[in-house]
């Protein structure tokens, strides 16, 4: 009985820990500040958009586009092409696991939602293989054979993005990160406490996802850094 109490008493304790201290967003915000928001400036060759934004599962059941957390993503797109209304506009995502059993990939969900939200269909062009975030940038540079002239601006939540400029800069596609979705305040907001222990839990969950993410890549040698800087 010792021993189980004690370890009943060290599961709540880091049950509390994990959920109500900082710790969740506070490595979540060290994430989404890496790279700022940029300011456009010169010719946008296009627009590429990481899949992430669409839950493909609901979306196949239901019939209709079903959005996640991420659904900013999208409407950032949305926002970007009428800004620069001459740039290409390219999704990438294709399954969003390997042994998936989706009928529709990420791309094509997201295509359908930006064609009803006012995006021209023949500006949009994607690929549907890529299953990670490596091999969006792999099957992005295949797909579009990006020249010198113009920016590239990529779009993925603020949590991501570190992992996603790790994985374009491992295929010389040099892209301008435009993050979005953030899920902490900012400065000293990132170090409260959460009032529901589920959020702190996401965040720190989110986080872990993201920071085991990058060392992975790294350590089977997919990127060439573990945490890229701006």
């Amino acid at each position: 009985m010792g021993w189980g109490w004690a370890l009943l008493t060290f599961a709540a304790a880091a049950l509390a820990i994990a959920g109500w201290t900082p710790i969740g967003p506070a490595l979540l915000g060290v994430l989404e500040n890496r790279f700022p928001r940029p300011e456009i400036n010169g010719p946008v060759a296009g627009i590429i958009l990481l899949g992430g934004a669409v839950d493909t599962h609901l979306t196949g059941e239901r019939g209709q586009i079903a959005l996640n957390d991420g659904g900013e993503r999208l409407t950032t797109i949305v926002d970007l092409s009428r800004r620069f209304p001459q740039s290409r506009v390219f999704l990438s995502g294709g399954a969003s696991h390997v042994t998936s059993t989706e009928t529709i990939s990420e791309s094509a969900a997201a295509r359908r939602l930006l064609t009803e939200l006012g995006v021209a269909e023949s500006r949009i062009e994607m690929e549907e293989r890529s299953r990670n975030t490596c091999e969006n940038a792999a099957e992005t540079k295949a797909s579009l054979r990006p020249q010198a002239e113009g920016q590239w601006i990529l779009v993925t939540s603020a949590n991501h993005m570190s992992r996603a400029v790790a994985c374009f800069r491992a295929q010389n596609f040099a892209v301008v990160p435009y993050p979005v979705d953030y899920r902490t305040l900012g400065g000293s907001g990132a170090l409260r406490f959460a009032g529901v222990l589920s959020e702190g839990l996401a965040a720190l969950d989110l986080a872990a996802h993201e920071w085991v993410g990058l060392v992975t890549y790294r350590a089977f040698g997919l990127t060439g850094e573990v945490f890229p800087k701006p």
